[in-house]
């Protein structure tokens, strides 16, 4: 009989999906303990190992621990293999191996990788899978390859050649982490235009979404791309642009960001400063210096993150684009939400308006029961660090290293929950319901 039910028990895409990447961060957090992945040759507080390898799988980039001077080669390693499998999904990385051993991929694994990638249908997902993996090291070569050019004068040849390839996959994989040592991040090279170019432009390439490249690889003209592109490609520009103005604004005489530095210092890190809250998580000017208007413009740019199908986190910039121009409907008097002269179905209005309320309420609890476990942080220290973690940051205003264990514990959830999906969580925790057919009569709530 209990063979019979254990056999009975199948999980769905999105339960595999979901119990996926806990088995990948379990499987990273028990090889960090152990002394080999230390500087020191000393096990390593396992707690600190599963935030570690949480953040890295999760590409958000907040540690407890100083990834350039705590862990060894070894350690170094093992969290750039994490951050790179969490980045492109561990369904991408089981694609390739069945590749390489000829086994064919089933209609099952297709389902998978659908949720993986967070495309429309199962059609090409193979061919997909093998363009993003290609597109991924391609790219990451050509950073790497800029990088050193900055990083092998410095380091020397060989540590040089290390740190390109890991800070490349790093960047393009927005997960923030360096190895810079001191929780210093890319404040060194605030003036380096190479190195902050080059770093900002891996953050946003993989921050915009694979089928969003595919189209842009293949254009054919403004008229045949996707509206889904097209909003994304609108998205990311604003935010980047109206956000860099924005930081220059706030930031512009504040002499503990930007107002030591040169003009075009002024203007690159404030670039760089709407770039990487959008998941990436590295800064090149002082984050706890800044002043209040750009910590809570920082907050906001973290909330929103990068693109669906992308390295990155945060509620998606398509999502923030459908609120938008389901309000701008509004206000015009559409019944529709109207994008590109296309009709948006309810059902993808439904779904943005729950990714975004489901965001917010995880946010906003996590942060209440931080401000009783971390006792005399101050209210936007929390808000951020909370923000961060949701949206696969990994800035930080210094409150990280100082956590209780409880407060790692949420942190590890909220990272957990901001890669992988609130709402892909509930899904996975949930049975499937199939529409009973029933629509009860229509009645009227007064609102606003």
């Amino acid at each position: 009989m209990e063979k019979k039910k254990f056999k009975k028990i199948k999980l769905n895409p999105v339960q595999i999906l979901a119990i996926g990447f806990g088995a990948v961060i379990l499987t990273g957090a028990f090889l960090l303990s152990l002394p080999i992945s230390s500087a020191r040759g000393t096990y390593t507080n396992f707690t600190d190992c599963v935030f570690t390898a949480t953040s890295a799988v999760c590409v958000t980039g907040l540690v407890t621990l100083d990834t350039g001077t705590h862990w060894s080669y070894f350690g170094k390693t093992i969290i750039i293999t994490l951050i790179q499998i969490g980045g492109l999904g561990f369904m991408s990385f089981a694609t390739l191996l069945s590749l390489i051993l000829g086994k064919k991929i089933t209609l099952r694994e297709r389902l998978i990788m659908q949720e993986s990638m967070n495309t429309f249908n199962i059609q090409g997902l193979v061919k997909l899978a093998k363009y993003v993996l290609m597109f991924t090291f391609s790219v990451e070569l050509i950073g790497a390859l800029l990088l050193s050019t900055q990083f092998i004068p410095q380091f020397g040849l060989g540590k040089g050649i290390y740190y390109s390839i890991w800070h490349s996959i790093s960047a393009f994989c927005n997960a923030g982490f360096d190895l810079m040592g001191g929780f210093s991040s890319l404040t060194a090279y605030s003036e380096n235009i190479i190195v902050i170019l080059t770093i900002g432009a891996l953050i946003v390439v993989g921050g915009l979404g694979f089928v969003v490249w595919s189209e842009i690889y293949n254009y054919k003209g403004l008229k045949k791309m996707s509206t889904h592109s097209k909003l994304v490609i609108l998205m990311t520009f604003i935010l980047i642009f109206g956000g860099a103005l924005l930081m220059f604004l706030f930031e512009y005489d504040n002499p503990a960001t930007l107002q030591p530095l040169t003009f075009k210092g002024k203007l690159f890190n404030s670039l760089f400063a709407s770039i990487t809250p959008r998941t990436a998580g590295f800064n090149s000017i002082s984050t706890s210096g800044m002043t209040t208007a750009g910590i809570f413009l920082t907050i906001i740019l973290m909330f929103i993150g990068g693109s669906p199908g992308s390295t990155a986190g945060g509620i998606k910039t398509s999502t923030f684009g459908i609120l938008v121009m389901t309000i701008i409907s509004v206000i015009k008097g559409r019944e529709d939400t109207e994008v590109f002269k296309k009709r948006i179905p309810k059902d993808i209005v439904y779904k943005s308006l729950a990714i975004i309320m489901m965001g917010l309420l995880l946010v906003i609890s996590v942060t209440m029961i931080l401000s009783i476990t971390e006792a005399g942080a101050p209210f936007d220290y929390l808000l951020y660090e909370v923000t961060s973690a949701f949206g696969t940051v990994g800035l930080t205003l210094g409150l990280t290293t100082e956590l209780t264990t409880i407060g790692k514990v949420l942190l590890i959830i909220t990272m957990y929950l901001g890669r992988v999906g609130v709402l892909t969580v509930v899904l996975a925790l949930t049975r499937n319901k199939s529409n009973s057919g029933i629509r009860y009569p229509e009645d009227r709530i007064i609102v606003g």
